[in-house]
């Protein structure tokens, strides 16, 4: 059995990331794509078995409520919604209607995200004790699109911070408090183009942050710990090498290696793991035909947006949140 998928979105999401990987797995045909002009009304057409989502976010919970209410099983692009009120309302619906509802948090098959929890797992950085992530750009120009309109929906912290708080709950599970800074910083923008988050666990600290007038860009993973430390310069290059059309089943080379430092200042380098975004679609199939978990529990999701709304609270009031 092929399970008939339409994609609703034809912007870099839809076209980069969900429609080649979809036509990558053999379990899976695409069947249609629409714009977000026809979403509303593909989202129930009766041609598909699954329907994905990867349009603006502010209407990634009406999309994916109509398609489950007419029965199909759902893949939302991040954010899986922009409030946990909308996230709860799916996530019931799904189990309601017994159909698979999964988020794309496809950044857990980053390479160095891979690599980071390789070391963790086996213990070379000795008890952990901080760790920071970056994702950095340098774009001073605004752009046209929701994404810089002060609407639901918009800003930084909604467009990165999904990925990288759900990096850190796969890690290390949910922190016992967070404090957070917001910032708009390029000239003339009405949305959040900055933010750092920390998470306290308790002697661990995990500090996530993203910028957009960073022309240096700071390493995307520096993980320390009581034995040693490891740092990662530069992003995962799937995204590239899919923009690039190259075949899904060919990305995930590492573009660069990183370095463990121990205590006594020895050095090594350290391979990165090949990163697979092809995981994630093999994943819902698997769920579909076969019963397996979704390959992201919506759950998941919905516990990185309310990390979110107390990172909102922690900055708007100036203090530590407890979870």
């Amino acid at each position: 059995m092929r399970i008939r998928t339409l994609l609703l979105g034809r912007g870099l999401g839809g076209r980069v990331f969900h429609a080649p990987l979809i036509q990558a797995v053999p379990e899976l045909e695409l069947v249609g794509l629409a714009g977000a002009a026809d979403a509303a009304a593909a989202a129930v057409s009766d041609r598909a078995d699954l329907v994905v989502v990867s349009t603006p976010n502010r209407t990634h919970f009406p999309l994916a409520r109509a398609a489950l209410e007419a029965g199909k099983h759902v893949v939302v692009d991040k954010p899986f919604a922009v409030t946990v009120a909308e996230a709860d309302a799916l996530i019931a619906l799904a189990a309601e209607r017994e159909r698979v509802l999964t988020v794309f948090h496809n950044r857990r098959w980053d390479g160095d995200f891979l690599t980071v929890k390789r070391l963790l797992a086996d213990g070379r950085l000795g008890r952990p004790l901080l760790l920071e992530a970056h994702w950095d750009r340098f774009r001073p120009e605004l752009r046209d699109g929701w994404k810089e309109e002060p609407a639901e929906g918009a800003g930084l912290l909604l467009d990165l911070g999904p990925h990288m708080v759900d990096q850190a709950l796969q890690l290390f599970g949910r922190p016992e408090a967070l404090s957070a800074d917001l910032g708009t910083q390029r000239l003339g923008s009405r949305v959040e183009d900055y933010f750092a988050l920390t998470l306290h666990y308790g002697p661990l600290r995990v500090l996530l942050s993203a910028a957009m007038m960073v022309a240096e860009a700071r390493p995307r993973f520096a993980a320390h710990g009581s034995v040693g430390s490891y740092v990662k310069h530069g992003l995962d290059p799937q995204e590239a090498q899919l923009k690039a059309g190259a075949c899904p089943g060919d990305t995930g080379l590492p573009a660069g290696d990183g370095t463990l430092t121990l205590g006594d200042g020895r050095r090594e380098t350290v391979p990165t793991e090949r990163g697979r975004y092809l995981a994630f679609y093999e994943g819902v199939a698997d769920a579909i035909l076969r019963g397996a978990p979704a390959p992201v529990a919506a759950d998941d999701a919905r516990d990185g947006l309310r990390l979110i709304d107390l990172a909102r609270t922690s900055a708007r009031e100036g203090r530590r949140v407890p979870i």
